[in-house]
Parts: C-alpha cells; sequence; structure tokens
C-alpha cells in the first residue's frame, strides 16, 4: 500500500517567504498546506523580543490549532550601524500597515550619510518545526551583506532591493529566486529543516 505523504502547514500570511519555503520543500516528500488552505486560523500576535521566540509561538499556536505539523518561522533585517535595527520589527520598522516601499525608506533615511564601511547587515532567519503545540526541532540561518544607498533589481521582497551580497556581487533584488535561495537565511534554514524532516519522516 502507498503511504500517504503527510502535510505540513506552512504557518506564515506573507506570500513571499510561502513561495521561498515551498520551492525549497519542492524535493521533500509532503503535502504542503498554507494556512489559507485550512481556512485562515485565527492569527498569532508576535510579541517576542527575539526570532527564535516568534517562531516558537507561532509554531507552537498554529501546530495546537491545526494538529498538523507546522512549520513557522521568523525572520528579518538587523543593520549593525542601527543597533541590530529593525531586527523583530522589520515588517512593520515604518509603522503598523507599513509596506516595503515605507519600511525601505525609512531605513534609508536613518542611514544617510553613514558611509560603505559601516552599513554592513545581515538576514537572520530562525525556523520552528512543531506538532501538537510542541517544538521539534529549531534552526538558524543567516547571511551577510551591506546595505546599499538605492535599491536595485526587481525581484524579491521586502529589503532585497537594498541587501548587498558580495558573493554574487549583487542584491538580493536582482537575484532569481533560485540564486537567492541557494545562500539566503532562508534558504539555509530551510535546507537544514527539510533535511531534519527527510531524516525523521517516518515519525511524522
Amino acid at each position: 500500500m502507498k503511504r500517504v505523504r503527510p502535510m505540513i502547514v506552512v504557518a506564515t500570511g506573507n506570500a513571499g517567504k510561502a513561495r521561498e519555503i515551498a520551492a525549497a520543500l519542492k524535493g521533500v516528500p509532503l503535502r504542503i498546506a498554507g494556512l489559507a488552505d485550512l481556512g485562515g486560523p485565527a492569527d498569532y500576535e508576535e510579541t517576542g523580543l527575539s526570532f527564535a521566540a516568534n517562531a516558537r509561538g507561532k509554531a507552537a499556536f498554529y501546530s495546537a490549532r491545526t494538529g498538523l505539523l507546522t512549520l513557522a518561522e521568523d525572520s528579518g533585517l538587523m543593520v549593525e550601524a542601527l543597533g541590530g535595527a529593525p531586527g523583530v520589527v522589520s515588517a512593520r520598522f515604518a509603522g503598523p500597515g507599513a509596506d516595503d516601499a515605507r519600511n525601505n525608506r525609512k531605513l534609508l533615511r536613518l542611514l544617510a550619510g553613514v558611509p560603505p564601511g559601516r552599513r554592513t547587515a545581515r538576514f537572520v532567519c530562525c525556523m520552528v518545526l512543531a506538532r501538537d503545540g510542541r517544538r521539534i526541532k529549531q534552526v538558524t540561518g543567516r547571511v551577510r551583506g551591506r546595505i546599499l544607498e538605492r535599491g536595485r533589481g526587481g525581484f524579491g521582497f521586502g529589503y532585497d532591493p537594498l541587501f548587498f551580497y558580495p558573493g554574487f556581487g549583487r542584491t538580493f533584488g536582482e537575484l532569481s529566486p533560485d540564486e537567492k535561495n541557494s545562500v539566503s537565511h532562508r534558504g539555509r534554514a530551510i535546507r537544514a529543516m527539510a533535511a531534519f524532516i527527510t531524516a525523521h519522516l517516518r515519525e511524522f
């Protein structure tokens, strides 16, 4: 009898993140569902002071409500010249309801006059796998770069057009989805998580 592939819920309302995670999990024998596929369970309010705390909270919250294997993450940009900001408020840096353009404008305004050598930054992604409210696995991915004075490229989302990655000599906004996934914080985290899921698939 053919074994039914287990279902995993990707617990994010961010379409860009959902696409990147689904693409990275393509080779893993899972059925992938988003929150919208499950009727959109109640939203989780992110109140953690770290990416890890928010990821753990979301994973526990949604896995407890769905009873399914759940993958949640929290990620963002940390700029050294700004003391690690925007950090956990990356998505709402310019205020509640802010879009990518407003967040990017605020970032550039705060970095006005800061020389290239001091515009170093890193993207961080903490990813957590849970079931029935209990954490199973936690991984973190990081990538270093610097913030340009103006955006370049039309790919990606968020701060991607401003984040220059030295390894490719381009911004994340100039990289194809596959190129970005090969080096990004989220790509690194999901590859580590995919390896864990594959190794423990029979337990799910």
